[in-house]
Protein backbone atom coordinates (compact mmCIF):
# COMPACT_ATOMS: atom_id res chain seq x y z
CA UNK A 1 0.00 0.00 0.00
CA UNK A 2 2.82 2.41 0.88
CA UNK A 3 4.54 1.81 -2.46
CA UNK A 4 1.24 2.35 -4.28
CA UNK A 5 0.71 5.67 -2.49
CA UNK A 6 4.26 6.77 -3.31
CA UNK A 7 3.69 5.80 -6.94
CA UNK A 8 0.43 7.75 -7.18
CA UNK A 9 1.99 10.78 -5.52
CA UNK A 10 4.92 10.62 -7.92
CA UNK A 11 2.61 10.39 -10.94
CA UNK A 12 0.66 13.41 -9.69
CA UNK A 13 3.86 15.42 -9.31
CA UNK A 14 5.02 14.30 -12.75
CA UNK A 15 1.75 15.46 -14.26
CA UNK A 16 2.08 18.79 -12.48
CA UNK A 17 5.53 19.38 -13.89
CA UNK A 18 4.36 18.41 -17.36
CA UNK A 19 1.54 20.95 -17.15
CA UNK A 20 3.96 23.59 -15.90
CA UNK A 21 5.50 23.72 -19.38
CA UNK A 22 2.82 24.99 -21.70
CA UNK A 23 3.49 25.03 -25.42
CA UNK A 24 6.72 24.34 -27.28
CA UNK A 25 10.00 25.67 -25.86
CA UNK A 26 12.56 26.50 -28.57
CA UNK A 27 15.39 25.38 -26.28
CA UNK A 28 14.33 21.73 -26.69
CA UNK A 29 12.62 21.97 -30.08
CA UNK A 30 15.09 19.47 -31.58
CA UNK A 31 14.16 16.87 -28.96
CA UNK A 32 10.45 17.47 -29.52
CA UNK A 33 10.94 17.06 -33.27
CA UNK A 34 12.92 13.83 -32.77
CA UNK A 35 10.19 12.54 -30.45
CA UNK A 36 12.72 10.84 -28.20
CA UNK A 37 15.51 11.62 -25.76
CA UNK A 38 18.44 9.21 -25.75
CA UNK A 39 19.63 9.05 -22.14
CA UNK A 40 23.06 7.57 -21.42
CA UNK A 41 23.49 5.37 -18.33
CA UNK A 42 26.55 3.46 -17.15
CA UNK A 43 27.57 0.42 -15.05
CA UNK A 44 25.41 0.07 -11.91
CA UNK A 45 22.70 2.41 -13.24
CA UNK A 46 21.13 -0.19 -15.53
CA UNK A 47 20.71 -3.83 -16.39
CA UNK A 48 19.43 -5.52 -19.54
CA UNK A 49 15.89 -6.82 -19.66
CA UNK A 50 16.26 -10.62 -19.99
CA UNK A 51 13.44 -10.81 -22.54
CA UNK A 52 14.00 -7.74 -24.72
CA UNK A 53 17.68 -7.00 -24.10
CA UNK A 54 16.78 -3.36 -23.60
CA UNK A 55 18.41 -1.44 -20.73
CA UNK A 56 16.28 -0.66 -17.70
CA UNK A 57 17.03 1.10 -14.43
CA UNK A 58 18.94 -0.67 -11.68
CA UNK A 59 20.26 0.72 -8.41
CA UNK A 60 20.47 4.49 -8.54
CA UNK A 61 19.39 4.26 -12.18
CA UNK A 62 15.86 3.52 -10.95
CA UNK A 63 15.80 6.98 -9.39
CA UNK A 64 17.37 8.66 -12.39
CA UNK A 65 14.98 7.06 -14.90
CA UNK A 66 11.98 8.21 -12.85
CA UNK A 67 13.35 11.74 -13.05
CA UNK A 68 14.18 11.37 -16.75
CA UNK A 69 10.62 10.28 -17.50
CA UNK A 70 9.32 13.35 -15.70
CA UNK A 71 11.60 15.48 -17.87
CA UNK A 72 10.41 13.63 -20.98
CA UNK A 73 6.77 14.22 -20.01
CA UNK A 74 7.49 17.92 -19.57
CA UNK A 75 9.21 18.16 -22.96
CA UNK A 76 6.80 15.85 -24.75
CA UNK A 77 9.31 13.23 -25.88
CA UNK A 78 9.90 9.55 -25.11
CA UNK A 79 12.82 8.64 -22.85
CA UNK A 80 15.05 5.98 -24.42
CA UNK A 81 17.75 4.68 -22.03
CA UNK A 82 21.06 3.73 -23.62
CA UNK A 83 23.30 1.57 -21.42
CA UNK A 84 27.10 1.36 -21.41
CA UNK A 85 29.28 -0.88 -19.22
CA UNK A 86 31.88 1.83 -18.61
CA UNK A 87 31.91 5.59 -18.06
CA UNK A 88 34.28 6.35 -20.99
CA UNK A 89 31.90 4.56 -23.38
CA UNK A 90 28.99 6.65 -22.12
CA UNK A 91 31.05 9.83 -22.45
CA UNK A 92 31.87 8.93 -26.05
CA UNK A 93 28.16 8.54 -26.76
CA UNK A 94 27.54 12.01 -25.36
CA UNK A 95 30.44 13.81 -27.02
CA UNK A 96 29.65 12.22 -30.38
CA UNK A 97 26.00 13.31 -30.19
CA UNK A 98 24.70 9.73 -30.20
CA UNK A 99 23.24 10.41 -26.74
CA UNK A 100 21.26 13.57 -26.01
CA UNK A 101 22.00 13.61 -22.29
CA UNK A 102 23.26 11.35 -19.52
CA UNK A 103 23.48 11.15 -15.75
CA UNK A 104 26.92 12.07 -14.48
CA UNK A 105 28.72 14.28 -11.97
CA UNK A 106 31.04 17.07 -13.10
CA UNK A 107 34.81 16.62 -13.07
CA UNK A 108 37.54 18.73 -14.71
CA UNK A 109 38.77 15.66 -16.59
CA UNK A 110 35.41 15.16 -18.31
CA UNK A 111 35.96 17.42 -21.28
CA UNK A 112 33.52 17.88 -24.12
CA UNK A 113 30.54 18.00 -21.76
CA UNK A 114 28.58 20.58 -19.81
CA UNK A 115 26.73 19.78 -16.59
CA UNK A 116 23.38 20.79 -15.16
CA UNK A 117 22.59 21.70 -11.60
CA UNK A 118 22.89 18.61 -9.35
CA UNK A 119 20.00 16.24 -8.70
CA UNK A 120 21.36 13.74 -6.19
CA UNK A 121 24.20 13.80 -3.68
CA UNK A 122 26.13 10.52 -3.61
CA UNK A 123 28.64 10.41 -0.76
CA UNK A 124 31.99 8.72 -1.40
CA UNK A 125 33.08 6.22 1.24
CA UNK A 126 34.64 2.77 1.75
CA UNK A 127 33.50 -0.81 2.13
CA UNK A 128 35.81 -2.98 4.24
CA UNK A 129 35.65 -6.70 5.12
CA UNK A 130 34.74 -8.04 8.55
CA UNK A 131 38.28 -8.43 9.90
CA UNK A 132 39.48 -5.03 8.71
CA UNK A 133 41.15 -2.65 11.17
CA UNK A 134 40.03 0.32 9.04
CA UNK A 135 37.55 2.38 11.05
CA UNK A 136 37.89 5.84 9.52
CA UNK A 137 38.82 7.34 6.16
CA UNK A 138 42.18 8.47 7.61
CA UNK A 139 43.08 4.86 8.40
CA UNK A 140 43.19 3.88 4.74
CA UNK A 141 46.00 6.13 3.48
CA UNK A 142 48.91 3.94 4.56
CA UNK A 143 51.65 2.16 2.64
CA UNK A 144 50.61 -1.37 1.75
CA UNK A 145 46.86 -0.65 1.80
CA UNK A 146 45.17 -1.54 -1.49
CA UNK A 147 41.89 0.13 -2.45
CA UNK A 148 39.72 -1.34 -5.20
CA UNK A 149 38.23 1.34 -7.46
CA UNK A 150 36.29 1.65 -10.70
CA UNK A 151 38.46 3.24 -13.37
CA UNK A 152 37.35 6.79 -14.34
CA UNK A 153 34.54 6.87 -11.76
CA UNK A 154 34.14 10.26 -10.04
CA UNK A 155 34.77 8.66 -6.63
CA UNK A 156 38.07 7.30 -7.98
CA UNK A 157 39.14 10.62 -9.48
CA UNK A 158 38.50 12.35 -6.16
CA UNK A 159 40.31 9.68 -4.13
CA UNK A 160 43.35 9.76 -6.42
CA UNK A 161 43.81 13.45 -5.58
CA UNK A 162 43.64 12.81 -1.82
CA UNK A 163 45.77 9.71 -1.26
CA UNK A 164 49.52 9.91 -0.68
CA UNK A 165 50.46 6.38 0.40
CA UNK A 166 47.72 3.80 -0.35
CA UNK A 167 47.62 1.96 -3.68
CA UNK A 168 44.62 2.05 -6.02
CA UNK A 169 43.71 -1.24 -7.70
CA UNK A 170 41.56 -0.68 -10.79
CA UNK A 171 38.77 -2.57 -12.51
CA UNK A 172 36.57 -1.43 -15.38
CA UNK A 173 33.15 -1.87 -13.73
CA UNK A 174 31.77 -2.29 -10.18
CA UNK A 175 31.30 -6.08 -10.14
CA UNK A 176 34.95 -6.99 -10.79
CA UNK A 177 35.99 -4.17 -8.45
CA UNK A 178 33.99 -5.80 -5.67
CA UNK A 179 35.59 -9.15 -6.53
CA UNK A 180 39.01 -7.60 -5.85
CA UNK A 181 37.84 -6.97 -2.29
CA UNK A 182 36.05 -10.28 -1.82
CA UNK A 183 39.04 -12.28 -3.13
CA UNK A 184 41.50 -10.49 -0.85
CA UNK A 185 43.28 -8.61 -3.64
CA UNK A 186 42.21 -5.32 -2.04
CA UNK A 187 41.72 -4.12 1.53
CA UNK A 188 38.84 -1.73 0.80
CA UNK A 189 36.42 -0.83 -1.99
CA UNK A 190 35.83 2.88 -2.67
CA UNK A 191 32.63 4.07 -4.32
CA UNK A 192 29.36 5.84 -3.50
CA UNK A 193 27.52 4.87 -0.32
CA UNK A 194 24.40 3.46 -1.99
CA UNK A 195 26.44 1.16 -4.23
CA UNK A 196 28.61 -0.05 -1.35
CA UNK A 197 25.58 -0.78 0.84
CA UNK A 198 24.26 -3.09 -1.88
CA UNK A 199 27.59 -4.91 -2.19
CA UNK A 200 27.97 -5.14 1.59
CA UNK A 201 24.95 -7.46 1.68
CA UNK A 202 26.97 -9.91 -0.45
CA UNK A 203 29.95 -9.97 1.94
CA UNK A 204 28.95 -11.15 5.45
CA UNK A 205 30.32 -9.01 8.27
CA UNK A 206 31.57 -6.26 5.97
CA UNK A 207 31.08 -2.61 6.90
CA UNK A 208 30.44 0.64 5.04
CA UNK A 209 32.21 3.47 6.85
CA UNK A 210 30.07 6.26 8.32
CA UNK A 211 32.51 8.92 7.16
CA UNK A 212 32.85 10.11 3.59
CA UNK A 213 35.74 11.63 1.65
CA UNK A 214 33.69 13.66 -0.79
CA UNK A 215 30.49 13.52 -2.75
CA UNK A 216 29.31 13.27 -6.32
CA UNK A 217 26.67 15.88 -7.08
CA UNK A 218 25.13 14.06 -10.01
CA UNK A 219 23.14 15.97 -12.56
CA UNK A 220 22.61 15.69 -16.29
CA UNK A 221 25.47 16.03 -18.75
CA UNK A 222 24.97 17.26 -22.30
CA UNK A 223 27.43 17.66 -25.18
CA UNK A 224 29.13 21.05 -25.30
CA UNK A 225 27.39 23.48 -27.60
CA UNK A 226 23.90 22.88 -26.18
CA UNK A 227 23.67 25.76 -23.69
CA UNK A 228 19.95 26.33 -24.28
CA UNK A 229 19.12 22.66 -23.67
CA UNK A 230 21.23 22.74 -20.50
CA UNK A 231 19.42 25.83 -19.19
CA UNK A 232 16.05 24.13 -19.76
CA UNK A 233 17.21 20.99 -17.93
CA UNK A 234 18.57 22.97 -14.98
CA UNK A 235 15.25 24.82 -14.63
CA UNK A 236 13.44 21.48 -14.60
CA UNK A 237 15.80 20.08 -11.96
CA UNK A 238 15.25 23.00 -9.60
CA UNK A 239 11.48 22.63 -9.97
CA UNK A 240 11.70 18.86 -9.47
CA UNK A 241 13.67 19.31 -6.25
CA UNK A 242 11.45 22.11 -4.93
CA UNK A 243 8.24 20.19 -5.68
CA UNK A 244 9.43 17.07 -3.88
CA UNK A 245 9.52 14.98 -7.07
CA UNK A 246 13.18 14.03 -6.61
CA UNK A 247 12.60 12.97 -3.00
CA UNK A 248 9.58 10.96 -4.12
CA UNK A 249 11.74 9.16 -6.70
CA UNK A 250 14.24 8.29 -3.95
CA UNK A 251 11.46 7.07 -1.64
CA UNK A 252 9.86 4.98 -4.38
CA UNK A 253 13.14 3.23 -5.13
CA UNK A 254 13.47 2.04 -1.52
CA UNK A 255 17.26 2.40 -1.85
CA UNK A 256 19.35 3.67 1.09
CA UNK A 257 22.32 6.01 0.81
CA UNK A 258 20.96 8.62 -1.62
CA UNK A 259 19.76 12.16 -0.93
CA UNK A 260 18.54 15.22 -2.79
CA UNK A 261 21.36 17.58 -3.75
CA UNK A 262 20.93 21.05 -2.31
CA UNK A 263 24.05 22.85 -3.55
CA UNK A 264 24.03 24.99 -6.67
CA UNK A 265 27.34 24.35 -8.39
CA UNK A 266 26.72 25.83 -11.87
Amino acid sequence: MKKLLLYLTFIAMLAGLAKAQQGSDPRVADLVQAGKIRVGMHSVMYKKDPQTGEPKGAGVGIIFLDIARALGARIGAEIVPVGFPTIPEMMTCLTSGACDMGFMGPDPSRTGLDFSLPILQLDYTLLVPAASSIQRIADVDRSGVRIAVVRDHASTLTLSRILKHAQLVYAATPDPTFELLRSGQADAFASVRGVLLAYSAKLPGSRVLDEHYGANLVGIAVPKGHAARLAYISEFIEQAKASGLVQQAIDRSGLPGYKVASARTN
